[in-house]
């Protein structure tokens, strides 16, 4: 049984060092309780090649956050702490546009708040900015 001390989860960035390898087909995240036997975990899994899969004789998984009983599943190490990179970085600019938090916090120190979201609820303060980087006004 080989260590997965540096595997963490596709999802949430969480250990899988308690979950022994091989990973089964069902097997999942002890933290999120999302599957780990799944194209978001393997170490073959690119979005930015076609079917998101860098092994060429693998069949087509469509649903790739779903268990599969792909032959060719290699567990992916080095995901960030906050999970897949590409997700993180989505995340860090949705965060930067909405002037919010990662964690769906007020913004911290260095992000100006808008002074609608001071007095309004947090959702009256997410319409306003969508509306001004679109230029829509309120009739």
């Amino acid at each position: 049984m080989a260590a997965n001390t540096n595997l963490r989860c596709w999802s949430c960035g969480d250990s899988l060092a308690p979950v022994p390898l091989p990973f089964g087909r069902r097997a999942e995240c002890p933290n999120c309780e999302v599957f780990i036997h799944c194209c978001r975990q393997c170490d073959f899994y690119d979005s930015g090649v076609s079917k998101s899969c860098r092994e060429t004789s693998a069949e087509e998984v469509f649903d790739k956050e779903q268990a599969n009983f792909c032959d060719y599943f290699r567990p992916r190490a080095g995901l960030a702490a906050s999970g897949d990179p590409q997700a993180a970085a989505a995340r860090a600019k949705l965060a930067n546009i909405f002037g919010e938090s990662l964690h769906g916090g007020k913004p911290g120190a260095g992000e100006a708040a808008a002074p609608a979201a001071q007095s309004d609820g947090e959702a009256e303060a997410a319409r306003r900015k969508l509306e001004s980087l679109f230029g829509k006004t309120k009739t």
